[in-house]
């Protein structure tokens, strides 16, 4: 499980309330919707629960624990997709995967076919022997969700993962999201695209200038909503009433 418990971060000498005493649970088999408009706390919450910035009040906890207390324990659960990911131009893509599998010590008989099935699922075979200073965008996309995916994390967490991916490696990563949760796993999921999000999440938080207004269902969400259609109309009505 997933738990925040509290989460507040502050800018500018705590003149800019990023997120606002925030608490939530994501339960183990969940694909969770983490929604909210720009600026409104989204990548601040996702950058202190993998570790990158600290908060400045409350916890939080993957399996019972504590992220900042025991950071390499945690961290050897997670996986984390930017939304702009930063990769070593100069490095083939094969010894940027088996980079990212020797920082999680994956054996190198199970890391090979870790490799050899998502260079298959994302068709990336005919470019891994290449340097990634030449690869595409999506290119760039596939291979930093491939080695997310090599270490087979508990908590599998994507900021705006279909970004730049063709319409068949979308589908193959909604799949594979879905078959995560299927064992158990969890993933953590931020995106624009709230029809994506409608069909794909079990359930959703939608943040607004560093508060969580609402959390549930879809069901739950049209229940507290005058909009009682798509996510969209909930999430305009909800964001627009803060």
């Amino acid at each position: 499980m997933l738990k925040l418990e509290n989460l507040s971060k502050s800018y500018g000498k705590g003149e800019i309330k990023a997120v606002d005493n925030i608490s939530l649970e994501v339960r183990p088999g969940e694909i969770f919707g983490f929604l909210g408009p720009n600026g409104a706390g989204k990548t601040t919450t996702i950058k202190m629960i993998v570790g990158l910035l600290r908060p400045d009040n409350g916890r939080i906890y993957l399996d019972n624990i504590d992220v900042w207390e025991d950071p390499l324990k945690a961290k050897s659960k997670i996986s984390f997709v930017p939304d702009t990911p930063q990769v070593y131009d100069k490095l083939k893509g094969i010894e940027y995967l088996n980079f990212i599998a020797d920082i999680y010590g994956i054996p190198a008989d199970l890391r090979q076919e870790r490799i050899e099935k998502y260079l298959d699922i994302f068709q990336l075979r005919h470019a891994i022997g290449d340097i990634i200073g030449s690869y595409s965008h999506g290119m760039r996309q596939k291979l930093v969700l491939i080695s997310a995916l090599i270490n087979d994390p508990k908590l599998f967490i994507l900021d705006e993962p279909m970004v730049g991916l063709d319409p068949k490696s979308s589908y193959n990563l909604k799949e594979i999201m879905r078959e995560k949760c299927n064992e158990g796993k969890i993933v953590f999921f931020s995106t624009h695209v709230l029809e994506v999000a409608e069909k794909l999440c079990d359930r959703i938080a939608i943040i607004n200038k560093g508060k969580i207004i609402a959390l549930g269902t879809m069901d739950e969400l049209r229940q507290h909503s005058k909009e009682k259609e798509s996510l969209e109309n909930i999430f305009l009505e909800l964001t627009e009433n803060e």
